[in-house]
């Protein structure tokens, strides 16, 4: 980038900024959205609940269900990425 183009896009700084700034947001919120941890988590909560009986065999299957949908997304996803 020379001098002149500096210059002349010098007015576009603050946006090209605040670009940047949201793109690392988007990258973090990403990384955390499909990171699958939490869901395993969740997931041996969930059972020790069932274990305990604070639950139901039918809310379990439930839940896990929607956990195990999730940690499908999150494969898929991570398989699309490069």
């Amino acid at each position: 980038m020379g001098l002149l183009t500096s210059l002349l896009t010098l007015p576009l700084a603050p946006v090209r900024g605040a670009t940047w700034v949201a793109q690392r947001v988007l990258d973090r919120a990403e990384e955390e959205y499909y990171d699958p941890a939490p869901v395993w988590r969740e997931l041996a909560e969930l059972e020790d609940r069932l274990v305990r009986g604070e639950i139901s065999q039918e809310t379990f299957d439930r839940c896990e269900d929607e956990l195990l949908d999730r940690l499908e997304e999150i494969d898929a996803h991570r398989s699309q990425s490069p």
